[in-house]
C-alpha cells in the first residue's frame, strides 16, 4: 500500500477519490498525463487495495477502499504513537543530563 501511495500521481487520484466515485476518465481529466498512463496508476491502486473498481459496460468507476485506508491510517497511528514516546523519553534524557550537568 505504501508503494502505491510513494507516488505523488497516485497520491492525489486517491484524495480526489475521497471525495466521491470517479469514472478513470474523470479522474484522467484532471492530470496532464494521458489516459493510458492514468489507467496504470489506477491498476496499481487497485492492486495495493487502496481503490475498487465496478465496471459497467466500458466505464469503469473507481471508488476508495474504506478498510484499506483504515489499515494505513491504523498503521500511521501505532507510528505515530511510537515516535512520540520515544521522542519524549529523549527529551525526558536531555533535561535531566542539562539538570545533573548544571546546564552546561
Amino acid at each position: 500500500m505504501f508503494s502505491a501511495l510513494a507516488d505523488p500521481t497516485r497520491r492525489r487520484i486517491v484524495e480526489r477519490l475521497a471525495r466521491g466515485s470517479l469514472t478513470v476518465g474523470e479522474i484522467a481529466s484532471g492530470f496532464s498525463i494521458a489516459q493510458p498512463g492514468i489507467s496504470k496508476h489506477v491498476r496499481i491502486l487497485e492492486g495495493s487495495g487502496l481503490i475498487s473498481r465496478q465496471i459497467d459496460g466500458r466505464v469503469h468507476r473507481c471508488a476508495i477502499a474504506p478498510d484499506a485506508m483504515q489499515l494505513v491510517c491504523d498503521w500511521i497511528e501505532r507510528q505515530r504513537r511510537f515516535w512520540n514516546a520515544v521522542l519524549d523519553r529523549l527529551g525526558d534524557a536531555v533535561e535531566d543530563s542539562t539538570e545533573r550537568t548544571g546546564g552546561k
